[in-house]
């Protein structure tokens, strides 16, 4: 039998709190190395940090919560949103 794939999800996080201007979004380019997710992370007008991740939902859920160990200090909130992949990411980078 065939080896089973993994689903693969597409995860938007805002993040909200002192987040923009703390090394926010270079953070988190070094922990999503560590995991088997691409997409990219920016910082929105409004204050807030976008990620945009793809990856297995298991694999999602522990980019967050590595996050959220790292700059939970400065999360005030995080609200997930989770869409269809795409597969339009070859990596895992800031975008500007």
């Amino acid at each position: 039998m065939p080896e089973q794939q993994t689903p693969i999800s597409r995860r938007v996080i805002l993040f909200t709190g002192q987040v923009q201007g703390v090394g926010f979004r270079f953070t988190t380019m070094n922990v999503a190395s560590r995991f088997e997710v691409t997409g990219f992370v920016r910082n929105l007008p409004d204050g807030r940090v976008e990620l945009v991740a793809e990856g297995s939902p298991a694999e999602l859920d522990r980019l967050r919560r590595a996050i959220e160990d790292v700059m939970g200090g400065n999360i005030n909130e995080a609200t997930a949103t989770d869409l269809p992949a795409t597969g339009e990411f070859g990596s895992f980078e800031i975008s500007f």
